[in-house]
């Protein structure tokens, strides 16, 4: 499961955001981008030490100081459901492999190599030889 997949789905929920400076902040998750910068709203902060305490309208954390994030087991839950219902884990390799955008195969141009200069087949597909001499088609003869 990824982490932005989990995000999203527990906007409006609460949630518990650890600092990298020992800083946490209880609130509820309004937004998240990218980057896993978050806002949250309703939001005490606690200090390192855990002996002064703020409340907050809104806030913003910026992603790359997060340490960990503490989500409520039924978010986790509604996202594993959300995964099975697709029918498909990270990444969506059956779709592509349907749509020829897998590995090797119909999406690698007409080769099937990574630019060798060599005219034969990819990896995993057979060679097909030429009837009349035996030789594998696309090879030159080498003196």
């Amino acid at each position: 499961m990824l982490p932005l997949s989990l995000l999203k789905t527990a906007q409006n929920h609460p949630m518990l955001v650890e600092l990298k400076n020992g800083e946490t902040y209880n609130g509820h998750l309004v937004s998240c981008d990218n980057w896993m910068n978050i806002n949250l709203r309703e939001v005490i902060c606690t200090s390192r030490d855990g002996d002064k305490f703020w409340r907050m309208p809104e806030c913003y954390i910026r992603g790359s100081t997060i340490k960990y994030l503490r989500i409520p087991d039924e978010i986790i839950d509604m996202v594993k459901e959300d995964v099975l219902s697709k029918g498909r884990g990270r990444g969506g390799a059956q779709q592509n492999k349907q749509q020829g955008k897998g590995r090797g195969g119909a999406g690698r141009g007409v080769f099937g190599s990574r630019g060798r200069g060599l005219t034969g087949p990819g990896r995993g597909q057979q060679q097909m030889q030429d009837k009349k001499s035996g030789k594998p088609q696309g090879m030159k003869n080498q003196h």
